[in-house]
This record gives C-alpha cells, sequence and structure tokens, in this order.
C-alpha cells in the first residue's frame, strides 16, 4: 500500500462510466439459533449469482446482533434480486433459494425487512405448502408468521415479504499487476463498501467480465474477451488491456437507490487507490445496451 499521507491518485480514474439497470430486490431478515447455522445459511442462499442466466441473485447486506431481530436472535439482512419486473416469475425464484438453502437448515425463521414496499409476495403457495398441507399461520413476534412443520420444529417464515425496486449491476473494475493485489485490495474495497447501507456485492470479487454479444446464446453472457489479457497476442490491436496489466477484477454492487450505489462505488474506488499495484480503475459499459443508468467514474470525485 501506498503512504496513506498521500493525496490518492485520482489520474488512475478512467473517464468512463459504468451501466446498471432496474431490478426488483426481496429484502428479509434470516435468523438462526447459533453463528455458524446463520452463516452457513445467508452464505449458501447468497452464492450463486444468476440473474444473467434467468434466475435470481443475492448477497449479504449486514449482520444484526440480537437486539436488532424480530425474535431476538442474531441474523442477516439478505437482499434478493431479478433483473425483471415479473412478481411472479420473482417468487417461484426466490423460493428455491429460501427451500433449499434457508429451509434446511436448523432453527432458521424468515423475516420482511422491505422498505416502501412496490408490492408482496405471498410465501404460502411456494414455500408455506412444503408443509403439505399441515402448515399453519400464527402471530408471532408482532408478524404474521407461516409455520411449517418439519423434521426439526419448525421452519417459521413471515406470511407476506415486501418487494421494492432497485438498480443492479453498478461496478468498477481495478486494473492489477500481481494476484496478491487482485485480492488483497478487493477485500478491503468489500469491505469498505459493507459500510454502505442499502448494496449488496452479489460476486465478491469477479473474475469473469462479460459482454451482452455472444458466439453461443444458449449459454448467456460470455467472456469480455478484448480485456482477457492472455488474449492480448491472439486479438492485437482490438485488445483493450492496458500495458502492464495481467488481471482485470471487477466488483459488482446492487442497491436499493442511486445515491446508495454511487456512495458504495466511491467508498470501494477510494480504497483501490491507496494501493501502488492497481494501475487504474475502469468499469463496464456496453454502448448503452443494457443500462438505465450510467454512473460516471469521475463524478464521484467532484
Amino acid at each position: 500500500m501506498s503512504d496513506s499521507s498521500k493525496k490518492p491518485f485520482w489520474g488512475k480514474i478512467e473517464d468512463t462510466y459504468a451501466e446498471a439497470f432496474k431490478g426488483i430486490c426481496c429484502r428479509v431478515i434470516v435468523t438462526a439459533d447459533d453463528d455458524e447455522t446463520l452463516k452457513r445459511a445467508a452464505y449458501d442462499a447468497t452464492s450463486t449469482p444468476g440473474t444473467v442466466i434467468g434466475r435470481v441473485e443475492g448477497g449479504i447486506e449486514c449482520w444484526l446482533n440480537e437486539n436488532q431481530t424480530p425474535d431476538g436472535r442474531k441474523g442477516a439482512i439478505i437482499q434478493f434480486w431479478y433483473d425483471k419486473e415479473d412478481p411472479e416469475k420473482f417468487e417461484v425464484e426466490l423460493s428455491y433459494r429460501i427451500r433449499q438453502d434457508i429451509l434446511v437448515k436448523p432453527f432458521t425463521s424468515i423475516f420482511d425487512a422491505s422498505i416502501n414496499p412496490a408490492g408482496f409476495i405471498d410465501t404460502m403457495k411456494h414455500v408455506g405448502h412444503c408443509g403439505d398441507g399441515y402448515e399453519w399461520e400464527e402471530e408471532l413476534y408482532g408478524r404474521h408468521m407461516i409455520v411449517v412443520p418439519i423434521a426439526i420444529p419448525d421452519f417459521l417464515i413471515e406470511r407476506e415479504l415486501g418487494y421494492m425496486k432497485g438498480i443492479m449491476g453498478a461496478n468498477f473494475w481495478y486494473y492489477c499487476n500481481s494476484k496478491k493485489s487482485v485480492l488483497e485490495c478487493g477485500r478491503e474495497a468489500l469491505k469498505a463498501i459493507e459500510s454502505v447501507k442499502g448494496v449488496i456485492t452479489p460476486f465478491d470479487i469477479c473474475s469473469a467480465a462479460s459482454k451482452p454479444e455472444t458466439n453461443y446464446p444458449w449459454i448467456g453472457p460470455t467472456t469480455n474477451h478484448p480485456y482477457c489479457p492472455t488474449l492480448q497476442s491472439i486479438l492485437g490491436k482490438e485488445s483493450r488491456v492496458p500495458r502492464g496489466v495481467a488481471y482485470i477484477p471487477e466488483i459488482v454492487i446492487n442497491g436499493l437507490d442511486l445515491e446508495s450505489l454511487k456512495k458504495a462505488m466511491k467508498a470501494g474506488i477510494e480504497v483501490m487507490l491507496e494501493y501502488d499495484d492497481v494501475l487504474g480503475i475502469s468499469a463496464g459499459n456496453y454502448g448503452g445496451q443494457l443500462g438505465d443508468y450510467k454512473i460516471h467514474l469521475k463524478e464521484l470525485f467532484p
């Protein structure tokens, strides 16, 4: 890391922008009896960033202590995202994450944590009925809950989970010349982003930047080949990899509003600028093909 007393090298930031697009988000509180179960449930439920293949993606917004949850246990706020305003499809996809990653963990519960929701998902059809008709409803912890009888009694989920409109896919890239800088700088940036309320990083450090056009449309997004360092000699002038750059990691951010996204991007980039091994900062954009929003990197630092 460079001398922290020096002014960060703003010249590392390219004059470009990140594209971001509209999505819908379900924000929930997951609780459990112990830390290990809570972490397994939270990490498992958010482990696959799947909106690019028509599924949902998620991330952990923050961890909660016993005084911050409805049932007085430790918890986590998790965001689940879908990139189309289709609550019925979102409901189905979300149920897979809940049923296969949270319900199956001992002594877990789920509560709504939406803020000014645009609508609600009824959890009975795709989650509550896991009780095979033996489930029941009950007022617990000041919430209207479904009790799903299971072999380790019992899974609880709030009957209605609010969904909100938000923004997905904000991002920045950082050009590196060492493996160490990829991981060390990226992890420090993620820590800084965690301090911003209302955002998640569904990929953590992402190693596979993609592009919308592809030779294999049945796969979905494929590699953004001009930015693959190992293809420089093959692509020649088509390569967009800057000189001296061996790695181009990406951090993707979803957030409940534009201001939170900008704050999170700025927090992460500021950390990057303190590292000598970070040669530059850029962002993924596709000429306006994907994004409803353009977030200009230099405008984050007026």
